[in-house]
């Protein structure tokens, strides 16, 4: 028999494939770089440039930066631990087979193609994912006080057990995108919201941003 396939999909995080890892110097972090296989431990710069940089199969584990600047540049197979950068711009980036956690600031990440990326225990201010192509992306135990999804394609998305205080999916096309168990303040377009999956409680307390979002006039 068959099994029934259920209504709203999953993430699909793949495990990462990281194997022996050498000691990094931290002097390769720099622009248009190629790291393969290596591991930083206790990384603290005023300044983290890797724009253009080609990035596989390594760890950060307690990276610190004012600023990381990450435009341009592929990720894969990449985890990120006990991360405290305030600063990121990884425009156009692509990130593929990615876990981060920590705090990340001010993330500018507009145009960016990001595939199996899993955020856990993250602090997030503002993050600006604008016109980007999400595929299996979880966000776990986070607390976010912004994200722009603005004009994103969004697919297999998840929420869980996180707060969202503004989430703004204007324009937005939103497939199996998840937000049961997330702790929701505001939204903007909530007509894009279609593809979304929330549950009942969340459903009443979006009734009135829901009502007002299609001109409704309520009256007992």
């Amino acid at each position: 028999m068959t099994a029934r396939r259920a209504s709203t999909q999953p993430p699909r995080i793949e495990p990462l494939g990281l194997g022996r890892l050498d000691a990094g110097d931290p002097a390769l972090l720099a622009p248009g770089g190629d790291l393969d296989s290596l591991r930083f431990d206790e990384v603290t710069l005023p300044a983290l440039d890797l724009s253009r940089a080609t990035v596989r199969e390594s760890r950060f584990a307690g990276l610190a930066a004012d600023e990381a600047d990450l435009r341009g540049a592929r990720l894969g197979d990449v985890e990120m631990t006990g991360v405290d950068l305030p600063v990121v711009r990884a425009a156009r980036s692509q990130w593929q087979d990615v876990a981060i956690s920590g705090r990340m600031g001010s993330v500018e990440a507009y145009d960016t193609h990001w595939r199996s990326v899993h955020f856990v225990g993250c602090k997030l201010s503002f993050v600006n994912l604008r016109a980007a192509e999400l595929l299996d992306v979880a966000f776990t135990d986070c607390l976010i006080e912004e994200l722009d999804l603005g004009g994103a394609e969004a697919r297999r998305v998840r929420f869980g057990t996180s707060r969202v205080a503004h989430l703004d999916v204007r324009q937005a096309e939103l497939h199996d995108f998840d937000l049961r168990g997330a702790h929701l303040e505001s939204i903007d377009g909530l007509t894009s919201l279609r593809g979304a999956t929330i549950d009942t409680d969340q459903l009443t307390l979006l009734a009135p941003l829901l009502a007002a979002g299609l001109g409704l006039r309520v009256e007992n």
